[in-house]
């Protein structure tokens, strides 16, 4: 038999149930790291909240983002299983490139918003009607 009919046969080159054998990759995730995930998502969810509620005061809204920040680095780890392996180079490559343009889309909205509130305040509005400027 050749390499071809091997795989179709399901008899491949590392036997019949794969490069791993009979019970799974070594790699795969084991309920233990669900686990934990789950209590870190649990506790990175359940502080933000006891802040908003206490109604603590400044600093609140960048240690609720940090939290935020913190959930996604552990749901990308613990849930979705990305990263630095060779296996996981390219969704990682997809993830950090996504991320990228997200913040440069959130950066050039924040910064054209407030361009746009800058240049179009009553005042400045006012000022530029009444003088003759265009």
């Amino acid at each position: 038999m050749n390499v071809a009919n091997e795989a179709l046969a399901g008899h491949g080159p590392h036997g019949p149930h794969g490069p791993h054998g009979a019970h799974g990759s070594d790699h795969s995730p084991s309920q233990k790291q669900y686990i934990i995930g789950f209590v870190l998502a649990i506790v990175l969810t359940a502080v933000p909240f006891a802040l908003v509620m206490g109604h603590s005061g400044i600093g609140t809204g960048v240690l609720i983002a940090a939290f935020a920040v913190a959930q996604i680095v552990v749901h990308v780890v613990y849930f979705l299983h990305v990263n630095r392996s060779e296996e996981q180079r390219w969704n990682l490559t997809a993830l950090l490139y996504t991320v990228l343009m997200v913040g440069i889309i959130m950066i050039g909205s924040l910064w054209i918003m407030h361009h746009l509130s800058s240049s179009m305040s009553p005042g400045t509005m006012h000022h530029m009607v009444w003088s003759g400027q265009h």
